[in-house]
């Protein structure tokens, strides 16, 4: 490798690697914020008890026993700790306004420890909503990320793909299993429950800072009701959705709900039709009005394809051969010059209309 060209790479992994932790040490922030919403309460009773408290008692102690024996400011806050935790100063004050703190915050004390403690414990047995608070401050991190509806077979792969090409991706789930939390959580992926078509889900999310929405639910109208509060929380992200039925994604093309509708059906139909005859056809795609596939099949022995080479049946069919298997070799874009034999694996690329010819083509050759 080229030293440019490794020197680039060892730049780009320690951006990324800062990139990472500086993501991290901000979602730390954010999840301390939260534990500490957590414990607000005990927190709060316990300043102010000490501050608020002290503040009180050293007046009164002043009153009582004159400006020269007074509590310095700084010090009554310690001093309320201290007869909180039962470590008086002094003997117990013959007035009865003194006295009252003396019983009164060790009483409190306990009071707050205990609401303290309850809070730590339900903290402790609900370990799933500190994961979730975890995943939600990572996400609220994020900025030009993906956000994926749907973290079932079809979002996992999404988010596999999205995750080995380098992007940023959120996933959001109702209900996700616990299987698609282990995958995501070994990808480094966060996840966060709730319903997509509310927007404090969708901001949960960080979907206001997004760049591309996917929602690929196996359920088309939470895919389109999904779609239409995204484009109220952020106009002007991508969205993909999948759909089954074309006709509502049809409708969600036509108002502008989708940037991209990709209709499960129409995707699936050419491998099933492939399967059926023992071939593998990829789902299309269209380029400027025109459908294009990719077809792998074996080559029989009467196959048009064995008669030319690569060059001569590209130019005379009008599609190209991307890829020849031969005896467990496999050559990719090979050389014009090339010869199938019976029994390689070709993958072919072409109009879906040219696919479909070569498909049949080949079957008669083999049934021939």
């Amino acid at each position: 490798m080229p030293h440019s060209v490794h020197s680039r790479l060892v730049a780009s992994s320690r951006v990324r690697r800062r990139g990472r932790l500086a993501r991290r040490l901000r979602a730390g922030w954010t999840h301390l914020a939260a534990l500490v919403r957590e414990f607000r309460g005990p927190l709060i009773g316990f300043v102010l008890a000490t501050v608020v408290g002290g503040m009180i008692y050293g007046e009164l102690h002043a009153f009582a026993r004159g400006a020269e024996a007074a509590i310095p400011v700084f010090d009554r806050p310690y001093t309320i700790l201290q007869l909180m935790l039962l470590e008086a100063p002094e003997d117990v004050p013959p007035e009865w306004y003194l006295a009252l703190f003396w019983y009164a915050m060790p009483a409190l004390f306990l009071v707050l420890v205990g609401l303290g403690a309850a809070d730590f414990l339900d903290l402790f047995f609900n370990r799933e909503d500190d994961r979730d608070r975890w995943s939600e401050a990572l996400a609220m991190t994020f900025r030009h990320h993906t956000v994926v509806l749907g973290a079932g077979g079809v979002g996992l792969r999404v988010v596999r793909d999205l995750h080995d090409m380098g992007m940023d991706v959120v996933v959001i789930d109702l209900q996700p299993e616990p299987e698609a939390e282990e995958a995501l959580g070994r990808l480094g992926t966060p996840i966060v429950q709730g319903d997509a078509r509310l927007a404090s889900t969708l901001e949960r999310a960080g979907l206001p800072g997004a760049d591309v929405f996917v929602a690929c639910t196996g359920d088309d109208r939470i895919n389109l009701e999904a779609a239409m509060k995204v484009r109220e929380v952020n106009p002007s992200v991508r969205l993909v959705a999948r759909v089954w039925d074309r006709g509502i994604g049809d409708q969600m093309a036509r108002f502008g709900l989708a940037d991209e509708v990709l209709s499960a059906a129409d995707l699936s139909a050419p491998a099933f039709a492939g399967a059926a005859l023992g071939m593998e056809i990829t789902q299309t795609v269209e380029v400027k009005g025109q459908e294009y596939s990719t077809l792998k099949l074996t080559a029989s022995s009467d196959s048009f394809l064995v008669r030319s080479t690569v060059g001569e049946i590209e130019r005379a069919e009008h599609l190209e051969i991307v890829l020849v298997g031969h005896e467990g070799a496999m050559t990719v874009d090979p050389e014009p010059e090339v010869r199938i034999a019976p029994g390689d694996d070709v993958v072919v690329f072409a109009r879906h209309d040219r696919i479909l010819e070569v498909v049949a083509r080949n079957r008669r050759g083999a049934a021939g």
